[in-house]
């Protein structure tokens, strides 16, 4: 893999377990609101990220 492949795959990794925990979040009743933002904008800035990343490779 390259360096650019690897940082993809590392990235799209910590997009997926966001992915994850903010499901469980939504699955909880008295999950935090604003955590749960957090965890979306996060979630969103990985994937913009990603989409350079491939744009620019």
């Amino acid at each position: 893999m390259t360096d650019l492949q690897d940082r993809r795959a590392a990235l799209a990794a910590r997009h997926a377990a966001l992915d994850d925990e903010i499901r469980a979040l939504e699955n909880n009743p008295s999950a935090d609101d604003l955590q749960l933002q957090t965890l979306k904008k996060r979630k969103l800035a990985l994937k913009d990220e990603i989409a350079a990343l491939e744009r620019s490779g």
